[in-house]
């Protein structure tokens, strides 16, 4: 769920980040990854001067919009399915299986929220946190979380277990719809990336559950997605840049890998050091600075 304020497209929230792990362990200076290679200081200093790429046609970018479309419309069918598979648990009251799906099913959606975000209330009423909306309007899969996990009780959530289908069922329906060109792509690549900033990898988003570590994956492998369809335009345009991305995508999920558990999960956020914090802080503001050059590259 996009935060209701307005990100820039490049967060270097470190600072803040730091304090945001409940472990209490002293943290030791980390490596800096975000050193600025030539090349991004190239384009830094090209893009001030006012050079920028020719404005792309649409025929340009034909190929990338329909390879994400297919992507998208993959992941949606699998948040549909397993999305019926949570609420079926939590309707039969199988507490402990209905928090086991939960957070898998959520990272379908988290890969392609940027689509989500484009079809009006989709994302409010499937994403919002308490707080988000009145709470008159809560409903979705953080109304269900907070049962699960802080009331530990299904009892009073099949109406929000039908309400959450019906509305990934509408998701499905509405992307066919969905105008998708290469500006959304860009764009929701760097809004992926607010995302972990913005409440990922503060602990934020999964606040009763702590499975933020699987949203937090999910909108990387989004942001990476789009990068990689976008991969062959960006490498005519600057070599430079597109490598620099790619490495330090690379360099991300390496940071990412050790917290991954061996039955395909992701250890819970509060198990995460204050050092561990800030490495993936650091990491994502090193990939979140190229990234944000590449729709002004691309003439998008």
């Amino acid at each position: 769920m996009k935060a209701r304020y307005t990100l820039p497209a490049v967060l270097l929230l470190s600072s803040v980040l730091f304090a945001a792990c409940g472990n209490k362990e002293e943290a030791q200076p980390a490596a800096n990854n975000a050193q600025t290679s030539p090349s991004t200081a190239t384009t830094a200093d090209s893009t001030a001067a006012g050079t920028t790429a020719p404005a792309a046609s649409t025929a340009d970018f034909k190929d990338a919009t329909e390879q994400y479309r297919t992507y998208a419309i993959g992941e949606i069918d699998a948040f549909v399915t397993e999305t019926e598979k949570f609420t079926e648990a939590v309707k039969a009251g199988k507490l402990e299986e209905a928090k086991k799906l939960y957070a898998p099913a959520r990272m379908h959606y988290e890969r392609i929220e940027p689509i989500a975000e484009a079809l009006g209330n989709l994302d409010p009423d499937i994403d919002a946190r308490q707080g988000d909306v009145d709470d008159k309007d809560w409903r979705g899969f953080h109304k269900i979380e907070q049962a699960l996990w802080e009331q530990k009780t299904t009892d009073g959530m099949n109406e929000y277990a039908d309400r959450l289908l019906q509305d990934a069922k509408l998701l499905r329906a509405k992307v066919e719809t969905v105008d998708i060109d290469a500006g959304l792509l860009v764009t929701g690549a760097v809004e992926l990336l607010n995302e972990v900033s913005s409440s990922k990898v503060t602990g934020e988003e999964e606040r009763y559950s702590h499975t933020d570590l699987y949203d937090f994956v999910a909108n990387v492998e989004g942001a990476e997605k789009i990068y990689e369809i976008l991969k062959p335009n960006l490498a005519k345009k600057d070599p430079a840049l597109e490598k620099q991305i790619g490495e330090r995508f690379e360099a991300l999920n390496k940071e990412l890998a050790p917290f991954a558990t061996k039955d395909g999960g992701y250890v819970t956020y509060d198990k995460l050091s204050k050092q561990d914090v800030r490495t993936l802080s650091q990491n994502l503001d090193a990939l979140a600075e190229p990234l944000s050059q590449m729709g002004t590259i691309l003439g998008v």
